[in-house]
């Protein structure tokens, strides 16, 4: 059959966007394989899934599958692309639009610019939950990786984040250490790994490497979980912008409870349809 489908991205952070409310297709781990191969399919680095609700205090429920075929929790990239989509498709008229994630229930909400601001909900910080082995909750950690200890935070954004802080992120081991830190026996669910430089306590650089995909231009939920990471260890304050290497997100966090509100762009590139 032909699956319609629509490229978006946000910063570079690039996805396929299938509509599975006006379209049928019992979507397994090999299609999205095929979808995103470079190569020999369309492309990305995750295929975004548009479903009708389970519960009737959201308006869809928003699934993410990573490049290998894997299903995660949350994107925060993904988000505002999947904003944008429903809005563009007309299959909402709805501002905010409450969507339902694996990881929770977030709340998307279009600006005058066509930027998207998303309430990512508040952080997750108890070790079990993220999840994360540790003895007890601390602001840092220290894991050993490759024969050295790093000093780490260890966050969910609604899917695990463990985040370093480097000299200079133009430097940063992400192809080496990333991987290595992914895979960690203390990360049961394996990890997606920040390496963040700290500019001023309003702005500071990120690269990531994504759980399932590798690096990334962008990640919008290791962005949260960085802004997190800086304003607990006292680094940043409570509002501040990332630099990732595909653009800028404006990030706000005023501490534990509350959530960590997110707004970027999201663009559409061009739509089509593959045959599976």
């Amino acid at each position: 059959m032909l699956l319609k489908f629509t490229k978006m991205h946000g910063l570079g952070n690039d996805f396929v966007v299938v509509d599975l409310i006006t379209q049928r297709f019992n979507l397994k781990p090999h299609h999205v394989r095929k979808i995103a191969d470079r190569n020999f399919g369309v492309g990305c680095d995750q295929l975004l899934v548009v479903e009708a609700p389970s519960r009737p205090d959201v308006d869809f429920r928003y699934r993410i599958f990573n490049a290998e075929g894997s299903e995660v929790e949350q994107c925060g990239n993904g988000a505002r692309c999947f904003a944008r989509f429903v809005r563009d498709k007309k299959l909402t008229g709805n501002n905010p639009i409450r969507v339902e994630t694996a990881g929770g229930i977030i709340s998307l909400e279009i600006d005058e610019q066509k930027r998207v601001r998303v309430d990512m909900g508040a952080p997750i910080l108890e070790p079990d939950a993220i999840p994360f082995i540790a003895d007890a909750r601390a602001t840092t950690y220290t894991l050993e990786a490759d024969g050295r200890d790093y000093t780490v935070s260890a966050i969910s954004m609604g899917n695990p984040h463990v985040v370093l802080q480097v000299d200079d992120t133009r430097y940063a081991p992400v192809a080496t250490l990333g991987p290595i830190l992914e895979a960690h026996g203390r990360f049961p669910k394996r990890v997606n790994v920040g390496f963040m430089q700290v500019l001023d306590r309003q702005r500071f650089r990120l690269r990531v490497f994504e759980r399932g995909v590798g690096e990334t231009l962008a990640c919008g939920s290791g962005a949260c979980a960085a802004m997190v990471a800086g304003v607990q260890r006292g680094l940043l304050d409570s509002n501040a912008t990332a630099e990732l290497n595909g653009g800028e997100l404006i990030l706000s966090w005023q501490g534990e409870g509350h959530p960590v509100i997110m707004t970027g762009p999201a663009t559409t590139v061009f739509e089509g349809q593959v045959r599976i």
